[in-house]
Formats: C-alpha cells, structure tokens, sequence
C-alpha cells in the first residue's frame, strides 16, 4: 500500500475519558521537564516479577510505564527485548496475563500504563474485544510499532469507544504527508524512532531525534516523545531539551535480567535524576 494513501480520519464520537497519558506527560512539562516512559516486557522473567519492577519504575521516577505483550515475531526489538520475550513465550504466556499485569501495576501506581504491541495480536482478539479489556483493566492505551494510519480504521474506532490513547510512530525518512496521517491518528502522544532498525541501547543519540520531533511539531504534534537508543541519563537530558517524553526500554530489561526489581528500581532513579531530585 502506498505510504500516499489518505488517512484514516477517526472518528468524531468523544472519548469516554480523557487521555492519562497525555495528562502525564503535561505534569511533567509542569514541572519543567520532559517526561519519562519506561518499557518491560509484560510476565519476565515471570508475572509477578514483572509486576513488581513495573511498580518499582513508577516509585522511582517513570512518569509513564509501557507494558510490551511477547511476540514471536518481534521485527522491531533488538537482541535483549528478543530474548526476554522469547523466555516468557517458552513458559506459556498467553495474551489475557497481560491485562492482569497492567491492572496490578494500574492498582499499585499513579503512572499512565500503555502496553506495546505488535498489531497481529490485538487483530487476533479483536480490536473491540482488546481495547474493552485493555479499558477494563485500566490501562491508559497502546502503541503499535507496526500499524500505521492508513490500516488502523477499525483500532481508531475501539479505542474512540473505550476512551484509549493510541501511540503511532514516525521515523526519520517519514515523508512529510506520512507524518500528517500520523500526527492526526494519534491520541497521547506521538513516538518518535530516532533511529531506523532494532531496538537496542546505543553510545549517543541519533542527530536524526531532533529532526523527527520538529517534524512532528510542524505537523500539529502537542506531544512528541523519543525512543530507541537512549540508555544514560546524558541520553535522557540531551532528548529531554526537545522532546516531551523520553522512552528507555533495553537498558531498563537489561537491569531486570541481571538484578531483578531492585535494578529496574535503582536505574530508573539514575536515568530520570529522582535519587538526586532530578
């Protein structure tokens, strides 16, 4: 499908609540800083661990906490997302634990929770079926690294229905229209990739970061926020100049499979400057 196609336009009925992960995101502006969204993988290295270092990101800092849903496919995860998710999978994790994890976390903390998942298994459940059992559980919304406007007709409308935030990416060699359809479909936020290729920690950000986010701006974005890469809280104090978010998820896992919560718990404090009042 071209990438020229016109956009899915959503649909005009209002959203039952308003949208927490932005909320999150404009206290952090409040504050006179840019938000912090940590990822993990939902049920690693089990289901309650995974609880309880989600808990452990929102004591120490993270604004925002994205639950990622084990795929076996995972085109866009680097090598330590890959092999944590491929540990849960091999244990026999199935897509109804992760609204379990995302109402214990929601029960537990003031933190916006989203999960992030590969679209094929909210397509699976159905959209409907997904977003009213995502909402139940409380959760915030969702990114889908692998959906883009064009192909989203049917998530739009669940996620209009049960008041959630849906995240879409936009990447550096998105054209100008495509970052248009983007902007406008979103709901939360807009995540912007600051690099092309896996997820993965990385010695400096990309220079393409700042350009992905004014693209955005240009384009009608309230609330940008950047991935892929960022592992320092030097990372996290560059992106934050610009950006309204700041997403970390490999240095995050990392922490969790070498040192379990406590790690998770001790890294985010590092990253987002809360051991130091930030």
């Amino acid at each position: 499908m071209s990438t020229e196609a016109t956009p899915a336009e959503p649909s005009t009925q209002a959203p039952k609540t308003a949208s927490r992960t932005a909320e999150a995101i404009e206290a952090a502006r409040a504050q006179g800083r840019a938000a912090f969204i940590g990822y993990l993988p939902a049920g690693y290295p089990d289901k309650e661990t995974s609880i309880a270092a989600a808990i452990e990101l929102a004591r120490n800092g993270a604004d925002v906490i994205e639950i990622g849903v084990p795929y076996s496919d995972p085109v866009m995860d680097g090598p330590v997302i890959q092999q944590a998710t491929t540990e849960v999978l091999a244990r026999g994790f199935r897509l109804p634990e992760v609204f379990e994890i995302v109402a214990a976390v929601v029960e537990a903390t003031d933190a916006a929770v989203l999960v992030m998942t590969y679209y094929n298994l909210i397509d699976r459940m159905g959209a409907e079926e997904f977003a009213r059992r995502l909402a139940e559980a409380g959760g915030a919304g969702a990114i889908t690294p692998d959906l883009i406007p064009d192909e989203a007709g049917e998530w739009i409308a669940a996620t209009e229905k049960h008041g959630l935030d849906r995240v879409f990416l936009t990447a550096p060699t998105s054209s100008p229209e495509r970052v248009a359809q983007i902007v406008s479909a979103s709901r939360g936020f807009v995540y912007g990739v600051s690099v092309m290729g896996v997820t993965g920690a990385r010695d400096q950000v990309s220079d393409a970061a700042e350009r992905v986010v004014n693209a955005a701006r240009s384009a009608g974005a309230e609330r940008v926020c950047v991935g892929l890469g960022v592992s320092t809280r030097a990372h996290v104090e560059e992106i934050g100049r610009y950006a309204d978010g700041v997403i970390v998820g490999t240095a995050l896992v990392a922490a969790l499979r070498d040192g379990g919560p406590s790690a998770v718990a001790a890294l985010t404090a590092e990253l987002t400057g809360a051991e130091t009042g930030r």
